[in-house]
């Protein structure tokens, strides 16, 4: 008998992000560390990940972390948690141990503990054993992982579909699946990002048919893609294969993937019809624009100003947008879109015409019937995604009791294979990562949100350093808040105020500096809004001469 602790660092009632912690008898198991692409209104933040103080503080409990495939948001927290783990072990398919080797190279970070698994073999951890299972999503090598505990089978499905026409490395063992089921499963954590939608997600999640359309435009074709649309990709070489196109990568981390997948086998291609940028102008090429995880849409939209110094849009030029537009992205997207029209080249918007690799109703149902499990806890999703999964597992039979809708950081706790209500909490945040800076916070960015919103009014006091006197008259410089010969009676009075803030706060032997900097502040800041309406970051400079 045992006592299992499931919860989500990172995961539920979110997009992306995905990070869940099976705690069986004090051993504990990751499975994913990913991260969630930053939305419009976070200024300067490249992306979020988990706050992983549960894991720095149990790590000598941790056997191991399981990445389900290659996607940021399975596997793209890895290069920020894994320096602070001690070598932990980090088990995944060859596949996506090779995205993985290739992020932590990107971040100069050397892990000695990477371990390459393959589906259907058991990995054993004394009484407790893991058996990853082949499953179908975009890329290859893609695996669920079931547990297997005393009181019963734990599965994680991470992301999936059920597509009989995706075959090889994308290929679903369901005979796999259903021996599962017969064994007896506890508990079923399964994916919920397209549990809304009717159906099987196949075929709309095939692009064969917009492929041959794309392909029949004259001239060149500019395609944006995400490195992590691999399927779709291949789908795109498939179609190329049969005309006398060449293809030019623009994107180093998506030109690695593939050539490195041509060469391991998972990506069927003439790599020989790879060109260099030099080809770029070619008017039979295909030109694959990919983005880096941090900054989405950062090398079309560069491209789309104008400011790339190898390639310029042209009339003449086919763009077609087939880049995911995640949440919270659509504005960005949007004027992406709008600055490839004025351009005045053909564009042709397929972002929306096809779903992604993600299970609908239909897949989560039969997953359902396969496993059949105990307990059933919907993962991967908003919370609307979490209630719509719960609705297709009762379609699918289960016991709205035995549906278990979390939060980040909620436990769901087993004790001899029986659900205990015990309202056990994980502390769960999230870090906003801006590139080499690292988590800058709320603070930060709500600071930052005030700049771009309000502007900034910078004030430099000069004092003398033997009266202890203003040297010199204060001055105020306006950035992005007012246009100063506007409002030349509201900065007058503005130093005014700041100045005598000032003077109250200065004695012959003695400058409050504390009381200048609040008081300038508060001041000031009142004084704006009340003849504005808005309230600017006030910044302070203070220098003795």
């Amino acid at each position: 008998m045992a006592k299992i602790k499931i919860f989500a660092l990172g995961g539920l009632n979110e997009i992306g992000k995905n990070m869940y912690v099976i705690d069986i008898d004090n051993n504990i198991f990751v499975f994913d560390a990913g991260l969630k692409y930053a939305d419009d209104s976070m200024l300067g933040v490249d992306y979020i990940i988990p706050k992983y103080d549960y894991l720095i503080q149990n790590k000598k409990k941790i056997k191991g972390i399981f990445i389900t495939h290659g996607h940021d948001e399975q596997m793209g927290a890895l290069p920020d948690i894994l320096p602070e783990l001690e070598n932990v072990p980090v088990y995944a398919t060859k596949f996506t141990m090779e995205i993985i080797k290739r992020e932590l190279a990107e971040s100069k970070i050397n892990y000695s503990k990477l371990i390459e698994i393959k589906p259907h073999i058991k990995l054993n951890f004394g009484k407790i054993s893991i058996f990853p299972i082949s499953l179908t999503h975009s890329v290859p090598d893609s695996i669920g992982y079931v547990i297997n505990t005393v009181d019963g089978a734990i599965f994680y499905t991470g992301n999936f579909v059920f597509d009989s026409s995706m075959l090889g490395p994308y290929k679903t063992d369901i005979g796999k699946l259903a021996y599962i089921g017969k064994q007896g499963v506890l508990c079923l954590l399964s994916e919920s990002m397209y549990a809304d939608r009717k159906g099987f997600t196949a075929p709309s999640n095939r692009i064969g048919s917009i492929v041959n359309e794309v392909l029949d435009q004259t001239g060149r074709i500019i395609i944006s893609v995400f490195p992590n649309q691999f399927y779709k990709i291949q789908e795109l070489f498939n179609g190329i294969m049969h005309t006398d196109r060449n293809v030019v990568i623009i994107g180093k981390r998506l030109q690695d993937i593939i050539i490195n997948s041509i060469n391991l086998g998972y990506m069927k291609f003439d790599i020989n019809r790879i060109k260099t940028i030099s080809h770029v102008n070619d008017d039979n090429i295909v030109v694959l624009v990919a983005d880096e995880r941090e900054k989405p849409f950062s090398n079309f939209l560069r491209i789309v100003r104008g400011y790339d110094k190898f390639i310029k849009i042209s009339k003449k030029d086919t763009v077609v947008f087939m880049s995911p537009v995640f949440p919270g992205m659509e504005k960005s997207s949007a004027k992406l879109l709008d600055g490839i029209a004025r351009t005045g080249s053909n564009l042709i918007d397929i972002s929306n015409k096809y779903a992604s690799h993600h299970a609908s109703s239909e897949d989560l149902m039969m997953m359902i019937n396969l496993l059949n499990p105990k307990y059933y806890m919907p993962v991967n999703g908003e919370y609307r995604h979490e209630i719509a999964n719960k609705k297709a597992a009762i379609t699918a039979g289960m016991k709205e009791e035995n549906i278990l809708c979390k939060l980040n950081g909620e436990v769901v706790y087993f004790k001899n294979g029986k659900l205990v209500d015990d309202n056990i909490k994980i502390p769960t945040d999230e870090l906003l990562i801006d590139g080499e800076v690292g988590d800058v916070g709320e603070i930060v960015l709500k600071d930052r949100e005030m700049l771009s919103d309000n502007g900034v009014v910078v004030a430099v006091i000069t004092i003398d350093r033997l009266t202890k006197t203003l040297k010199h008259p204060l001055e105020l410089h306006s950035r992005g808040f007012i246009y100063v010969r506007d409002n030349i009676d509201v900065m007058k009075e503005a130093v005014n105020i700041a100045t005598k803030v000032v003077n109250d706060n200065t004695k012959p032997n003695f400058i409050d500096y504390n009381k200048i900097k609040l008081g300038v502040r508060d001041e000031l800041g009142k004084y704006f809004y009340n003849e504005i309406g808005t309230k600017p970051m006030i910044l302070l400079i203070i220098q003795e001469v």
